[in-house]
């Protein structure tokens, strides 16, 4: 009999959703499937929830919830020998895009179900690990004010961006890949491991999650017209094919930030602080086996 446990946000997608035990269990055969559904109740709670399910010998863990809840419970089951699947319920979504989950939830439990298991690239940065995507540039800063006005939608997505390139002060880094070190000035400093940002965009379309590489976008610090050219760049998928960036697949790659000991960043979606300049980021090729 597999044992699955579901953890749910009961608030992403503002509460909208059905993600009962009873709604759930409807989709399986009891006699082959042994179903245990948890809710997290506060930030990192679905971290606390899936080390339980862990304990509690799970063979497969599903994360219904937002980017978020995404994030904290496959950083849990990263190496482990359970498999990982997603409901994607709220904003963004963008690894369970990736991965083609159904965004409707009844396709996606069946897809839980049914689904086959994939062997995906995870991205580490200083020991912590990511998904989909990381950032140093304007893109952390637009995250950090997004987080800020506490709206998930993409209307208040766009006002943060366009409110962050007014604000957004470059800051001097030095990064390292491929034997080679150079000094940047950077508007946008990209690292992706997925092919997709959420709300069907993508700024590394050719990142694939079973490559081995992640994908480092970098643009300079550049004037307002060109930063408006590169968004349509963005809207048309053609990102690396804009001048002035350099895009390069690596599997390790480090940032120095110059000058300044305590340093912000986004990622998968959320922002993040720590008191360092110094941030090694690998792949670890095939860590995370999950539903897809």
């Amino acid at each position: 009999m597999k044992k699955i446990f579901f953890i749910v946000n009961p608030i992403s997608g503002k509460g909208k959703h059905n993600i009962t035990a009873d709604y759930i269990k409807t989709f399986f055969d009891e006699k082959a499937f042994d179903i245990h559904v948890l809710y997290s109740t506060y930030k990192r709670h679905a971290i606390e929830l899936t080390q339980q399910a862990l304990s509690a010998g799970a063979d497969v863990i599903v994360a219904c919830g937002g980017d978020g809840t995404i994030h904290e419970v496959a950083t849990q089951v990263v190496g482990k020998d359970v498999v990982f699947g997603v409901v994607p319920v709220g904003s963004g979504n963008g690894l369970a895009s990736n991965l083609s989950i159904p965004k409707d939830i009844e396709q996606a439990i069946i897809r839980v179900r049914d689904g086959k298991v994939m062997n995906m690239d995870v991205g580490s940065i200083n020991g912590e690990y990511f998904f989909s995507n990381m950032g140093f540039g304007i893109d952390a800063t637009i995250i950090d004010n997004y987080e800020k006005s506490g709206k998930r939608k993409l209307g208040a997505y766009i006002k943060a961006a366009l409110n962050s390139a007014q604000q957004y002060k470059a800051k001097r880094m030095l990064v390292t890949y491929k034997g080679q070190t150079k000094e940047v000035n950077p508007l946008l400093l990209f690292i992706s491991n997925s092919n997709e940002m959420g709300y069907n965009m993508s700024l590394t379309p050719k990142a694939s999650l079973t490559d081995g590489l992640l994908d480092y976008l970098m643009v300079p610090k550049i004037n307002l017209l060109k930063q408006l050219t590169f968004g349509l760049y963005v809207i048309l998928k053609k990102t690396e094919k804009f001048r002035k960036t350099d895009y390069v697949q690596s599997d390790h790659i480090t940032v120095e930030i110059i000058g300044q000991e305590r340093n912000g960043f986004q990622m998968d979606g959320e922002y993040y602080e720590y008191d360092t300049n110094q941030f090694e980021i690998r792949v670890i090729k095939g860590g995370l086996r999950v539903l897809c």
